[in-house]
């Protein structure tokens, strides 16, 4: 199997295991959107053992994550469902959190905003979603770097850097309770159900 391997992924895992931790202490059933290569489920299913993390993704990457799952030899995670916003129905499984790392900016907004959509529509009351990356602040970015990613990426096709406001509009029902500054000029998001 393709098991992949991205740096970024083993540079900000515990930084952002650092603050889900505590978010995530009560909660019983993750869903990850875009698990991409594997690698952060399975770091944070290892450290989270009272939860059960979902995987998710399109299929191209559910052989690299399905590697990942097969080598940790974790019972708390489970194998990747076919999902892409906008195109896929949210997986028939009940979950009290949502976590998601570097997809925002990948999507088109259209996809964003779905996905904040339906975290809070399908979240119970109470639930929480850590959302990590880039992202601007009152339409400014906060970083040369980022500016030019964001043109990189736009470039390729991609939907580019969200603003922080965006996302409060478009995540009705939910509240955004916690912003973090993260390394490498992104942050983590934290959003409670209503």
């Amino acid at each position: 199997m393709a098991k992949r391997n991205s740096p970024s992924c083993d540079r900000n895992k515990q930084p952002i295991l650092d603050v889900i931790a505590p978010h995530f202490s009560k909660v019983s059933q993750i869903l990850e959107i875009g698990s991409g290569t594997g690698q952060h489920a399975v770091f944070f299913a290892k450290h989270l053992p009272h939860v059960i993390w979902q995987t998710s993704d399109v299929v191209d990457n559910h052989d690299s994550i399905n590697a990942w799952i097969i080598e940790s030899m974790l019972s708390n995670i489970q194998s990747p469902v076919e999902f892409m916003l906008g195109r896929d129905s949210w997986p028939v499984i009940n979950v009290d959190a949502v976590f998601t790392a570097n997809t925002t900016h990948i999507m088109q907004p259209q996809e964003a905003k779905i996905m904040m959509e339906q975290v809070a529509q399908h979240l119970p009351r109470g639930g929480v979603f850590c959302q990590y990356g880039p992202m601007k602040v009152n339409g400014e970015f906060t970083s040369e770097s980022n500016q030019a990613f964001d043109c990189k990426i736009r470039g390729e096709g991609r939907g580019g850097i969200r603003d922080i406001e965006e996302l409060k509009e478009w995540a009705v029902d939910m509240t955004l309770s916690e912003i973090y500054p993260m390394p490498a000029n992104n942050f983590l998001l934290v959003w409670h159900k209503h």
